[in-house]
């Protein structure tokens, strides 16, 4: 093998490593077993055993606490003042993924490794895409497709005169399908890209799942391990972590072929 042959199959290694050396010692810490500086997180993350209804996988160790849990059930919740039903009745099968997105934001402490800083009123971090499991998503999709909304990006662009959420006067009702024509487009579109649909299945060790049997632990925790050892060993900094899922087969087939 000659020297261009050799640096042409260090370049992707070279270029990891040179974008490591840019991630803070801050980067690096607190990626596991953390909770996000945000409204109504704790300060840690710790046990909850009277967490409400959906929430109670995370009964073990939580950010949220019981009474964060139960407002995330209520129709009327008084958390964020957001209602579900801005176009009509959303029906059941698909408030419960809603139901289950918030319990999953409010009270996982196995997000670390997707943790972004933001300037907003109400918080001070935020996750980023958070790679969710693309069963998670697909029935999420399949559950809500008939429901109706008003918009494509949840977190902005609300009328809000009235204490509540309420579309903006130019925002046609129309199915959710219309809007998030495919389960990528609603689960990456809905909340600005908190979460990026993975190609991983459930149980691959490699997605966050948002639902799980506590019976069997949280499968959260070995995802959050893996992202965060990638970052702690410096191969990647927090900011590619999401990228690592589609780096790995470029990388490899950049080196081998």
């Amino acid at each position: 093998m000659g020297q261009k042959d050799m640096a042409y199959k260090q370049t992707p290694v070279l270029l990891l490593v040179c974008i490591a050396t840019t991630c803070s010692a801050r980067d690096r810490a607190d990626l596991l077993n953390t909770c996000m500086d945000a409204k109504h997180h704790k300060t840690r993350p710790g046990p909850e055993d009277k967490l409400h209804d959906q929430c109670t996988p995370w009964q073990r160790n939580a950010c949220c606490s019981a009474n964060t849990s139960q407002e995330i059930h209520r129709d009327s919740s008084r958390l964020y003042n957001f209602n579900w039903d801005h176009c009509g009745k959303m029906t059941p099968a698909c408030k419960r993924h809603f139901i289950q997105d918030t319990c999953l934001y409010e009270c996982s402490p196995n997000l670390g490794p997707w943790i972004q800083q933001v300037d907003q009123s109400w918080r001070k971090e935020r996750f980023l895409d958070v790679p969710l499991c693309k069963e998670d998503c697909q029935e999420w999709w399949e559950a809500c497709r008939n429901s109706f909304t008003c918009k494509t990006d949840w977190h902005k662009g609300w009328d809000w005169t009235s204490g509540i959420n309420k579309c903006p006067g130019t925002a046609a009702c129309r199915t959710f399908q219309h809007y998030f024509p495919t389960p990528a487009s609603l689960c990456e579109g809905l909340w600005s890209h908190s979460y990026k649909v993975s190609n991983y299945s459930r149980g691959s060790g490699h997605c966050i799942q948002m639902w799980f049997d506590p019976a069997q632990g949280n499968p959260n925790e070995e995802v959050a391990a893996f992202y965060a050892s990638l970052v702690m060993a410096g191969a990647v900094p927090r900011s590619v972590v999401p990228l690592v899922p589609s780096l790995a087969p470029v990388l490899s087939f950049w080196l081998l072929g």
